[in-house]
């Protein structure tokens, strides 16, 4: 991966395993591999889309960058520091520049506080400002985000989805971060809301030269905000690239059958063209199958993919794929 001076975030075989206890004493019984080794980087400015199904890790991969989780193995490189081996004061002031946006607008936000105290909390753990400073920093906060500055006493139970959403990225400008993770900050939106929230992180981006993780589930809405795109699957990245390159020449089967199954607007186009059908379901993390993990619902699996899990290597420059048979679909 790239080790220059543009990289903002770089992780190293990151690892998050949730242990599962069972009986009367609790001994541990397994793990759920949540997040199973997976490598990137972030360049200053850019935007990384993170896609995948349900339950793949995309969340977890989010939290266990900022530390919420302690990874269980690897490294985190934030500005050229360690995030793994930091604690207490040290962790504490690298969390000013690192903030996140999260899924659900309605559980991510204190019922009883009101807006003001929502925006202005950050600022006063972190001693930002105080008092009238406060007041004034989120009346500006509010305005960003086009909220109206006079909603700052009220609470959130009286406002709309898309409202509360762009206070929770208000919340997360506060103390002027330059990385933030958006965890599917779109997908319990109207879809009508949607295109105004993604619109306003891009023009934040722009105005502030912020950089974004952004996990989504709707892969034409990352096609639209993403530099590059990652692919996951069931805890590990399956192919990574550029946003154009992967979308129009995906190597590895998983890519390819999720973005055949992007709708089309033209009916025509849309029924000559050839869909990749997964069978079965998606494996359990707390028992994934052996060597490749996508192997017991693709297509093209031999029994080489059982035996040993493939490299995640770059198979053409910047295009990263894991998978013994990428080659054939170049």
């Amino acid at each position: 991966m790239n080790a220059n001076n543009d990289v903002l975030l770089q992780v190293e075989d990151l690892v998050m395993h949730f242990p599962i206890y069972r009986g009367v004493f609790q001994r541990q019984a397994g793990a759920i591999r949540a997040v199973d080794g997976i490598s990137f980087d972030i360049k200053r400015g850019e935007t990384l889309g993170l896609v995948g199904e349900s339950g793949c890790g995309k969340s977890t991969t989010g939290r266990t960058i900022l530390q919420l989780y302690k990874p269980t193995a690897g490294k985190v490189h934030f500005d050229g520091v360690d995030l793994v081996h930091l604690k207490g004061e040290e962790l504490r002031k690298m969390r000013r520049k690192m903030q996140m946006i999260f899924q659900d607008p309605y559980a991510s936000l204190n019922p009883r506080m009101t807006v003001s105290q929502i925006i202005g909390e950050p600022l006063m753990v972190h001693n930002v400002a105080t008092g009238a400073e406060i007041e004034e920093r989120v009346q500006h906060l509010l305005e960003l985000v086009k909220l109206n500055p006079a909603f700052a006493n009220r609470y959130p139970h009286e406002f709309s989805g898309g409202q509360r959403q762009r206070i929770g990225v208000a919340r997360a400008l506060a103390l002027q971060p330059s990385f933030i993770i958006c965890d599917e900050p779109i997908s319990a939106l109207d879809v009508s809301i949607q295109a105004q929230v993604v619109n306003l992180l891009e023009e934040l981006q722009e105005q502030f030269n912020l950089t974004y993780l952004f996990i989504a589930h709707d892969l034409s809405m990352v096609r639209h905000i993403s530099n590059r795109v990652a692919v996951m699957y069931l805890g590990v990245m399956v192919e990574l690239a550029s946003r154009d390159e992967i979308y129009l020449n995906p190597l590895h089967p998983y890519s390819q059958a999720l973005l055949s199954a992007i709708p089309i607007p033209d009916p025509i186009a849309d029924a000559q063209r050839q869909r990749t059908i997964l069978e079965g379901d998606v494996p359990s993390p707390a028992n994934p199958p052996s060597g490749c993990r996508f192997r017991t619902r693709c297509p093209i699996a031999k029994d080489v993919c059982a035996e040993s899990r493939p490299e995640f290597r770059e198979i053409k420059p910047g295009h990263f794929v894991a998978c013994f048979f990428a080659e054939q679909f170049l």
